[in-house]
């Protein structure tokens, strides 16, 4: 059977890497899938490739960091499929990078604003949602960037990821009580566009490989996998976890 049969999902910053493979993958194990991204026709050509292959998806433009939209989201799944299961809060944005003393209010503003604030609005309607069918999963993509290891010149970056952390925590002793379970995947270096913004030379994708045990990056289909196990019941006795899946980034010393 199908491990996410008879569920309905949202997924953010679903257009390209992790959010894109998850949403194909939950397809595939039976959920039907709310997809949200600012990119319409990335959305669009995810909706005809979930489609193709049997499943069932939306498209829902937007910006996640608009109240309103988080809203959306939740109306969109109820209204197209009836109820609200899985949510992957998964957008994000590197944001302004540099030394610290010249990061902008602005840029440490929109970065908190995209990676938490927007985490923070989304559970603020998914959750209610999720009541309604007395459970449900929610998770955060955070990152072992300020969690295990430090990197200079992402400030903004590792705190408004490290910050999601704190928040699954809160909203997983909030709501375990009334069976919605709350968890954080903490990715490492993962090949994805955001990846190569900042490892664009062969000499920094080489030093990143090698900060990981297994030295090599991972692949995007490899992380929608660990999102899939906490979406399911495989998972039912885990919440309020910060889960590295970081292929021994934050163990190793070689």
């Amino acid at each position: 059977m199908k491990r996410l049969q008879g569920k309905v999902a949202i997924i953010t910053g679903a257009s390209s890497g992790i959010g894109r493979a998850t949403a194909v993958l939950f397809a595939q194990e039976g959920a039907k899938v709310v997809v949200a991204a600012r990119r319409k026709s990335e959305l669009n050509a995810l909706v005809d490739e979930i489609a193709s292959d049997g499943g069932q998806a939306v498209a829902v433009p937007g910006d996640v960091c608009s109240e309103a939209f988080a809203q959306t989201l939740v109306d969109a799944a109820i209204e197209r499929f009836g109820r609200l299961d899985i949510a992957f809060n998964n957008a994000g944005t590197l944001g302004e990078m540099g030394p610290t003393a010249a990061v902008s209010l602005t840029g440490w503003t929109h970065t908190l604003e995209t990676n938490l604030t927007s985490a923070f609005l989304g559970a603020k309607y998914q959750a209610p949602a999720m009541l309604k069918n007395k459970g449900g999963s929610i998770i955060f993509t955070a990152t072992f960037v300020g969690y295990t290891i430090g990197f200079p010149g992402v400030a903004a970056y590792a705190a408004s990821k490290a910050g999601l952390i704190g928040l699954t925590q809160a909203l997983a002793a909030e709501y375990g009580p009334q069976g919605i379970r709350v968890n954080a995947v903490l990715p490492g270096a993962v090949e994805t566009p955001m990846y190569y913004v900042m490892n664009n030379t062969p000499e920094s994708h080489g030093f990143v490989t090698n900060l990981h045990a297994l030295k090599r990056v991972a692949q995007p289909e490899e992380l929608a996998r660990s999102v899939l196990y906490l979406a399911s019941d495989d998972a039912s006795f885990m919440t309020g976890t910060a889960m590295l899946v970081d292929g021994g980034a934050s163990i190793t010393r070689t």
